[in-house]
C-alpha cells in the first residue's frame, strides 16, 4: 500500500498531465498506468542540507496559490520533501548553478518508491538559475508549479506558467530557467519503449 501523501501526488500528477489529449498526455499515460501498481518502498536518506533546499518553502507557498490542481500536487510534494533523495548535478565550471539547483527522485530506482520503469521527480531551482542544455532518451512531462521559462533546442523561452505542461519528445536538447522568483516542477520521465 502506497503512502498516502504519494498516492496524492499520483492522482495530481495524472490529473494535470492526461488534459488536453496530445504527445505529453500520451506520454503520462505510459507513466501513470504503469503505476496503478505500487512498488517497494525505499528507506528515506539522511536529510539533505543544502542550501538551495530554503528555496523549497517560498516555492511551496507560491505553488499553494495556483490554478487547479497545482495545490494539491503542492500540498503533496511538501509533505514528501523532507525524506526525498535530493542530489545535484556537479558542474564545478558553474558553481552558482551547481550551488542553486537540487533534485529528487520521488519514484524511481532511488525514489521513495522504487521502480525501474518509470521515473517521477521534482526539480528545484534558485532564482536566476538556468539548468543547461541536456537531453536522455525517455520523453519527459514537466508538471509545471511555478513561474519559470523552458526551451528546446534553438528555440525560443516560452512560459507554461503555473499548472502548464512541458513535453520533451525523447532525445530533444531541452534546457529551464528560473526567472526572479524559484523554479518548482514535477517531471515524469515515459518509460522508453523496447524495440520490436
Amino acid at each position: 500500500m502506497r503512502n498516502t501523501d504519494l498516492q496524492t501526488l499520483i492522482d495530481g500528477l495524472a490529473s494535470a498531465a492526461l488534459f488536453p489529449p496530445g504527445e505529453a498526455a500520451d506520454a503520462a499515460a505510459h507513466v501513470f498506468t504503469a503505476l496503478k501498481s505500487p512498488g517497494p518502498a525505499n528507506a528515506p536518506p539522511p536529510p539533505s542540507n543544502m542550501p538551495v533546499l530554503r528555496y523549497l518553502e517560498p516555492a511551496f507557498e507560491d505553488a499553494s496559490a495556483g490554478p487547479g490542481i497545482v495545490p494539491v500536487i503542492a500540498t503533496a510534494v511538501a509533505a514528501l520533501a523532507p525524506a526525498l533523495p535530493w542530489y545535484r548535478r556537479a558542474d564545478s565550471a558553474r558553481p552558482e548553478f551547481e550551488n542553486g539547483h537540487a533534485n529528487a527522485q520521488i519514484i524511481g530506482p532511488n525514489g521513495l518508491e522504487v521502480r525501474d520503469d518509470v521515473v517521477i521527480g521534482v526539480s528545484l531551482m534558485a532564482p536566476g538559475i538556468q539548468y543547461p542544455d541536456h537531453q536522455h532518451p525517455p520523453a519527459e512531462v514537466y508538471v509545471v508549479m511555478s513561474d519559470g521559462e523552458w526551451r528546446q533546442e534553438d528555440g525560443p523561452w516560452h512560459r507554461p506558467g503555473r499548472g502548464g505542461l512541458v513535453f520533451n519528445p525523447p532525445n530533444i536538447v531541452h534546457a529551464m530557467r528560473a526567472g526572479d522568483t524559484p523554479l518548482l516542477a514535477i517531471w515524469c520521465l515515459a518509460p522508453v519503449p523496447s524495440p520490436d
